[in-house]
């Protein structure tokens, strides 16, 4: 497995960014059905960057068991919006990113390759984009995610009054637009095309536990089918680190291992 840390500059963003990325050296073995090689997009937290996952798991070791490839990208405190006051994190990290990984990797482009996961604030990115576009991903996978935005905002929580507004705007633009879960939710029912596949699971000790049910309630609610796993946990790597093992087994990766 070959571990590149790449820095490029981002035309959405308008400055220098970076992404660390998990390559199979031997692709040539590994790759899919399109003759390139899947891909799992996994998201940071809010305090956190593109170098945690590689510092607090042994993700490198389970995508080179799965033989997928897996690019870590850093969004800073954005929670993975187009900011009200700010850079267009969403767009780079949708439309921009995808690009510029193919680019520079041999990355297969076709739905059934392309999965996205995330912890806490990386959980909701993960469903954001999933919900978002699903004629481009295959799966979602949140670990302790912050999924009840709007409830979330209104208790501010870690965020100071003036980020948030940076961010969002004002609290009261969030429900029912494109930042909202269950708006999205909403829309992703009246979807004609194949939906994705989501994954979700949150520690009871977690202080985004009742987000995390009132998530889904709703998808049950709406009749979306969502994998969900429950038990005890906080929100820690210690939760976190086996949980993304488990999301790797659960992803419907297509190779030729």
């Amino acid at each position: 497995m070959a571990l590149i840390q790449c820095q490029f500059y981002s035309e959405t963003l308008s400055l220098s960014t970076g992404i660390n990325a998990l390559i199979p050296q031997h692709s040539a073995l590994q790759i899919s059905g399109s003759g390139k090689l899947p891909v799992l997009y996994l998201l940071h937290g809010l305090s956190a960057n593109h170098t945690d996952w590689i510092r607090h798991s042994s993700i490198e070791r389970y995508a080179e068991e799965k033989g997928i490839a897996v690019v870590m990208p850093s969004v800073g405190r954005s929670y993975y919006t187009d900011m009200k006051f700010g850079s267009p994190y969403f767009t780079f990290l949708s439309e921009e990113l995808p690009q510029i990984v193919r680019a520079l990797f041999p990355i297969s482009d076709r739905r059934e390759d392309t999965f996205v996961a995330g912890m806490s604030m990386g959980g909701y990115g993960a469903f954001k984009l999933g919900l978002s576009f699903p004629e481009r991903y295959a799966a979602a996978a949140s670990l302790s995610g912050g999924l009840d935005i709007v409830s979330r905002m209104n208790g501010l929580n870690n965020f100071q009054p003036h980020e948030l507004i940076a961010i969002f705007g004002d609290v009261s633009e969030l429900e029912g637009s494109k930042n909202d879960l269950f708006y999205l939710m909403d829309k992703l029912k009246a979807y004609d095309g194949n939906k994705p596949m989501f994954y979700q699971c949150c520690g009871t000790e977690d202080f985004l536990y009742q987000d995390n049910q009132a998530f889904r309630k709703r998808a049950i609610d709406l009749g979306i089918e969502v994998a969900y796993e429950d038990g005890r946990g906080e929100h820690d790597w210690n939760y976190w680190e086996p949980k993304i093992q488990s999301v790797l087994d659960w992803l419907p990766i297509e190779t030729n291992l």
